[in-house]
């Protein structure tokens, strides 16, 4: 699917079972390769960043029998068992995985080579760099950017203030502490996801929350959860279609099974000053997380800002919300910096491939403005950049522009996501 052709549709309807979430799944999957005994997890994310992580637990001698498209055991050897791998642990295009390995392996005594596509190339790493090696690893790295090789060995704990607000050079932090000596401390400069913090306990293993302030004691051991692990439905996968039943009329969709974590659910607040009508109704509390049902049907047109402090609790969904923004509303973004350095520069790939749909857009070095007042877009031909969150977004301009819309490089939906068009297909019948 390396084009994905459209037409508009007059709304999105329906009950929506989405993938599980990947964030949680890459943690689930890290901390079974490093626990005692068997770990079995169901409704992992069956994107390919998930895929990464299982490669590259394998390759360090964690057993992983595949039991279905999204149901695995994994078998841990515990920190001390886990061995070298006979080659580089291929991350792809996985910033999840390779910083949070980059974590587990900073404390394991040899070398690992943690390498990425090109995209993932590009992206920084200096931020779990400069900790890790604070903590005693050696890293060989090209100017901040992978492949990353490391030799691990005894740490040492540290207290880290992070330099933005990344749930990803946090985990990474404290992964490494439970092999250090010492207690390790991550002061946050803002709330960010805490995935880990929460699946932390699930295999036997302390950490201490007070505010932005996390610490965990090293010298841990994890052993495997009793119980199968679920995960639940990923709610950056149902924002696209709760964006799209937010931005056109007459739409109305539900998701049940969803994790309703906190720090994920920033979209539904900015989708609700966008006009759309939002339920949220949890039903339990599985590993530690809230999973309930999530409701949105179009309700009006409204215009918002989102600024600095919400960025961190939505970064993955700014795209769709541009994408709602286009019909009718006005959006601005600030304080949406850290764009510029996921799958693609987020900022100016969205801006130019909104452009190119017929959408008035402005971009900023740290956000963008949509007036989706001026005009209705009128579809045409964009690029995704190479960038899943990018194909979401211009699909959703594709479904309510007034003609047909190509989209290039639509084939990198898969990364999060690879029943995107099934799913799109059961909303739009």
């Amino acid at each position: 699917m390396p084009h994905l052709q459209l037409s508009p549709v007059r709304a999105v309807r329906g009950h929506l079972l989405v993938p599980g979430d990947k964030s949680i799944s890459h943690r689930y999957v890290l901390l079974s390769a490093l626990a005692d005994g068997r770990s079995t997890i169901d409704h992992l994310s069956p994107g390919a960043d998930v895929a990464a992580s299982l490669g590259c637990v394998e390759a360090l001698g964690a057993r992983v029998d595949r039991l279905g498209p999204a149901s695995v055991h994994i078998t841990g050897q515990g920190h001390g068992g886990l061995r070298q791998a006979s080659g580089p642990l291929a991350c792809l295009n996985s910033g999840t995985t390779m910083r949070l390995l980059a974590g587990i392996v900073a404390g394991l005594p040899f070398v690992s080579k943690l390498t990425g596509d090109d995209s993932l190339s590009r992206r920084p790493m200096g931020r779990i760099i400069d900790p890790l090696t604070r903590m005693g690893a050696r890293i060989e790295s090209q100017e901040g950017r992978a492949p990353l090789v490391i030799q691990g060995g005894p740490l040492r704990a540290v207290t880290w203030a992070p330099p933005v607000a990344s749930a990803q050079i946090k985990s990474a932090v404290l992964l490494a502490g439970l092999s250090a000596t010492g207690t390790t401390v991550v002061h946050e400069p803002a709330a960010t996801r805490d995935h880990t913090e929460r699946a932390f306990p699930l295999f036997g293993l302390r950490c201490d929350v007070q505010g932005l302030t996390v610490s965990v004691a090293g010298g841990q051991r994890a052993s495997a959860p009793t119980g199968v692990l679920t995960v639940p439905g990923d709610p950056s996968s149902a924002a696209v279609w709760a964006a799209a039943a937010a931005a056109l009329p007459g739409s109305s969709v539900q998701f049940p099974g969803v994790a309703l974590n906190p720090r994920r659910l920033g979209f539904l607040t900015a989708l609700t000053r966008l006009g759309a009508r939002v339920t949220i109704v949890t039903d339990a509390e599985i590993g530690g997380e809230s999973v309930g049902t999530i409701a949105v049907a179009f309700g009006d047109r409204q215009d918002t800002t989102i600024g600095p402090d919400e960025v961190p609790d939505l970064i993955d969904e700014l795209p769709v919300l541009a994408a709602v923004a286009a019909f009718g509303r006005r959006l601005e973004v600030r304080g949406a910096g850290e764009l510029r350095v996921k799958e693609s520069d987020r900022i100016t790939a969205l801006v130019t491939g909104l452009r190119a749909l017929g959408v008035e857009a402005e971009e900023f070095p740290d956000g963008f403005a949509i007036d989706g007042t001026v005009r209705q877009p009128r579809g045409g031909e964009a690029d995704a950049a190479g960038d899943h969150r990018l194909v979401m977004a211009f699909t959703l301009i594709a479904l309510g522009a007034s003609g047909p819309t190509g989209i290039r490089g639509a084939e990198r939906v898969a990364v999060s996501y690879p029943a995107f068009i099934a799913d799109l297909q059961r909303l739009t019948p």
